[in-house]
């Protein structure tokens, strides 16, 4: 399907709004422009109208049958009716007379439209005492004027501005189609160089951002897509992370079962085959976990992994995961402290949340130095594991989270993947997961459960 054109778009709205706008308007002036025309030409004929009364009124006495002269131009007529005498009548006499004329007097002029083959005729009828006689005695009853003029002058100028005010519209409708299109390219000229400029940005060329065209309907987008793009960089740098990482991680697997198969074979060590396959089956077992440590982090991230909900003791829960962490404890000299009291059910994933207190219990006793205390300290709110971490920086914490990050080298049986599990089981779960330093140098690892709910709570 072909893309519509943004300049046609706009061309064929402005052009309706042109129509739309210009034809109302002139509409409506062509109705008031009628409206005056045809005041104006009526208080003409009304003024003719009442001059002819007023001529009737001095030529007291008229002759019966006798006609008043016809009033200049050759487009006027009249007929005169007063009672108790003849009408009098203009030569050539009206070619037309409203319905109901001479029967209906009124107080007030009467106008009216006469239709007369291919003429165009108004009327209006006017009544007035009849006037006094040659003694100045005044002669009781009405007189009643009938004045009709012919207005095909009033039409054909009706109809010339009619023209003139329908081709306005019409006329600008027929430029904006021309003119807009060329203006509206004009317009757009910052879009195409906008466009030109993209064109060189992607993940080959990281970094590149666009500059503001200081225009205030494009800065918004150009904000925005520098925004996209900083998100972009800064994914790709997490992924090269993660595929350097895992790359590191396999081969330096690999490697060690291959040296060590090399070594045997070339350098007999003399070592008994259960030690060779226990130390293999080590480094396998290394291999393996960070293999799971991934699978279940991409399952996390992807939302494959659903959590399976059901209420959790949670006092001998916390005691279990304390109790496996006794041996790393003891062979580094710590102390494992808990304190607070936590709630009596907790309605969670206990694989997940296994997931999250082992790793922070884990990291806390691996790299916590010797002699000093890891505290648990737990209540209704969440719980929270504190440790001494004397190398830690607040730059290091922005780095918490990331995989196969490792502050301390050393530990090569870490693959760096636990803080990433931990995350990504904490917000599968809905809890909040944070990190802070005090002053005192000790590392606070607080987990926020926000829907602890008591198993007394949920029994209805």
């Amino acid at each position: 399907m072909r893309p519509t054109s943004l300049s046609a778009r706009v061309t064929l709205l402005l052009a309706i709004v042109c129509l739309l706008v210009l034809g109302g308007g002139a509409k409506l002036m062509d109705w008031r422009i009628d409206h005056e025309l045809a005041s104006h030409f009526h208080r003409g004929l009304l003024s003719q109208a009442r001059a002819l009364g007023d001529m009737a009124a001095l030529e007291q006495e008229v002759p019966a049958g006798h006609a008043i002269s016809r009033l200049p131009g050759g487009d006027s007529w009249y007929e005169l009716r007063c009672d108790g005498a003849a009408p009098q009548r203009s030569d050539p006499p009206p070619p037309a007379a409203p319905q109901g004329w001479p029967d209906d007097p009124g107080p007030q002029p009467r106008f009216a439209r006469l239709g007369h083959h291919e003429r165009h005729l108004d009327s209006v009828r006017l009544s007035f005492p009849r006037p006094a006689g040659e003694d100045g005695a005044r002669t009781t009853g009405l007189c009643r004027l009938l004045f009709v003029q012919d207005r095909r002058s009033l039409d054909q100028l009706m109809l010339a501005i009619d023209w003139i005010l329908a081709l306005g519209p019409l006329l600008a409708a027929a430029i904006a189609l021309i003119a807009v299109p060329l203006v509206v390219r004009r317009g757009l000229r910052p879009i195409a160089a906008l466009v030109e400029r993209m064109r060189g940005i992607g993940p080959n060329a990281p970094g590149q951002r666009l500059a503001a065209i200081r225009l205030k309907e494009l800065d918004p987008l150009v904000a925005r897509f520098n925004d996209v793009l900083a998100r972009m960089d800064d994914g790709l740098a997490r992924e090269r992370q993660f595929a350097s990482g895992l790359a590191h991680e396999t081969r330096t697997r690999l490697a060690e079962l291959r040296a060590l198969a090399e070594v045997e074979a070339r350098y007999p060590s003399g070592r008994s085959t259960p030690e060779l396959l226990a130390e293999i089956g080590s480094i396998g077992a290394e291999l393996e976990a960070t293999v799971t440590a991934l699978l279940l982090l991409t399952r996390l991230q992807s939302g494959l992994e659903r959590p399976q909900w059901q209420t959790l003791p949670l006092a001998s829960w916390l005691e279990r995961q304390l109790q496996r962490q006794h041996t790393t404890a003891a062979a580094r000299g710590l102390t494992l402290a808990s304190e607070g009291t936590p709630p009596a059910g907790l309605h969670t994933d206990p694989a997940l949340l296994e997931v999250i207190v082992g790793n922070l219990l884990g990291n806390a006793c691996a790299y916590a130095p010797a002699g000093d205390t890891v505290r648990l300290s737990v209540d209704a709110h969440g719980l929270v594991i504190d440790n001494a971490a004397p190398e830690l920086t607040e730059a290091d914490l922005a780095s918490f989270g990331q995989r196969f990050w490792r502050k301390q080298l050393p530990h090569a049986s870490h693959a760096g993947l636990g803080l990433a599990l931990t995350a990504a089981a904490a917000q599968a779960l809905g809890l909040a997961l944070d990190f802070r330093l005090d002053p005192q140098q000790r590392l606070h690892a607080t987990l926020d459960w926000h829907t602890v709910i008591a198993e007394e709570c949920r029994t209805p």
